[in-house]
């Protein structure tokens, strides 16, 4: 049985970036660890942590003073630390989070090889590091999945009962239900999301790309479902699996998620109204999207929080071509064009530059095939 089981996960092949898009390096006289290949930041702790099968695997820490929530990044299948950088820096920045990020094992420089039970090890690790070395409490802790990333995410926060919250982005419902149209659930199949999305007792939030042709829609649409506490999702038209962050409305969705449970210490007396239920979930039919203009005026949950205008206008994003340049089977313009060419966000139109728009023009996400079966023609 483990035999099959073994085949079975080999075949959810694993593309860790080859070679590492960074190095470690150790300070002779501090023993301070930093990344090279990146910039430096003095806000931005560098760690090897051990896990409890053996390996060692390497994560960064990003401060932020004005924090109050910690956010705990799994990021996605052909990405590393050192391309997530960046992002990770302005999600600090923009969402007021501190950010942890980690390595996989057999990822950048983390030791050991990449496996479904591997990276279950890893979440743990890095999560034990943020109780244990930065005074972090459970209900203080956000999880956040992306792609390959929702299967240690949803592992965790299954057996987590005071998480803050969960923030799904194209995520998956099993590893053989992405290579596979089954419509059960086998013993032999990895990352059992679907299976573990219920016993969820935190918030979620879903983020997905109506035009994802890597993992469906209705991957996001059917998770979010089984959701015990919803909020409202976000369906990016046009999206597709590696070029979310390059819409406004990703971030702009992230922010009103993050402050309205930062203003709430825990509204799971009830999950949305109904009201707002009925309206989200007849939205998310067939995963379409929301007009700009919903999205604005949905922002209610247990306690109808609002978040408080901002200054937005760092956040229009100027992608170029050179966004995409891991993506092997896309040409980096198509990017380009959808954050340029939108007129359906109004926010495009604004005046607005551009941190968030600056890091994206250097940031590499994920790689399109990420979930062929290993052996298959990249």
């Amino acid at each position: 049985m483990g035999a099959v089981t073994s085949t079975m996960a080999a075949k959810f092949a694993f593309f860790p970036p080859n070679p590492p898009s960074y190095g470690v390096a150790e300070d002779e006289g501090t023993g301070k660890l930093r990344m090279t290949g990146v910039a430096e930041r003095d806000n931005v702790d560098v760690l090897r942590l051990a896990t409890k099968r053996g390996t060692r695997i390497v994560a960064l820490y990003v401060k932020n003073p004005a924090a109050s929530l910690t956010l705990l990044y799994s990021h996605g299948n052909a990405a590393d630390l050192g391309q997530m950088y960046d992002l990770f820096s302005e999600l600090s920045l923009h969402l007021r989070v501190n950010l942890m990020g980690y390595d996989y094992s057999g990822y950048g420089q983390s030791t050991g090889k990449p496996s479904e039970q591997n990276t279950y090890a890893d979440i743990e690790a890095a999560y034990r590091c943020l109780l244990e070395k930065y005074g972090a409490n459970e209900e203080d802790i956000i999880l956040y999945g992306q792609s390959v990333g929702s299967g240690p995410t949803l592992d965790l926060a299954s057996r987590l009962s005071r998480l803050r919250a969960v923030v799904l982005h194209s995520p998956i419902m099993s590893g053989l239900r992405v290579m596979y149209p089954v419509k059960r659930t086998y013993w032999f199949d990895i990352y059992k999301n679907i299976e573990k999305i219920p016993l969820v007792q935190s918030p979620v939030l879903v983020i997905h790309g109506t035009a994802d042709d890597v993992v469906d829609c209705s991957h996001g649409k059917q998770l979010w479902e089984l959701c015990k506490e919803k909020y409202e999702p976000l369906w990016v038209k046009g999206g597709n699996h590696c070029d979310l962050e390059l819409y406004p409305e990703y971030i702009k969705h992230l922010k009103k998620f993050i402050s309205a449970i930062e203003k709430s210490s825990h509204f799971r007396s009830g999950s949305m109204p109904p009201s707002d239920q009925m309206d989200a979930a007849r939205n998310s039919t067939d995963c379409r999207p929301r007009s700009s203009t919903d999205q604005r005026e949905k922002s209610r949950l247990s306690i109808d929080q609002r978040e408080k205008p901002k200054a937005m206008s760092d956040l229009r994003e100027k992608s170029r071509a050179s966004v995409d340049r891991r993506e092997r089977s896309r040409k980096s313009v198509d990017f380009s064009e959808k954050a340029n060419n939108s007129s359906e966000q109004p926010e495009r139109a604004r005046n607005s530059i551009d941190r968030f728009g600056e890091m994206m023009r250097s940031a590499v996400l994920c790689n399109i095939d990420c979930f062929k079966p290993a052996g298959a023609k990249i």
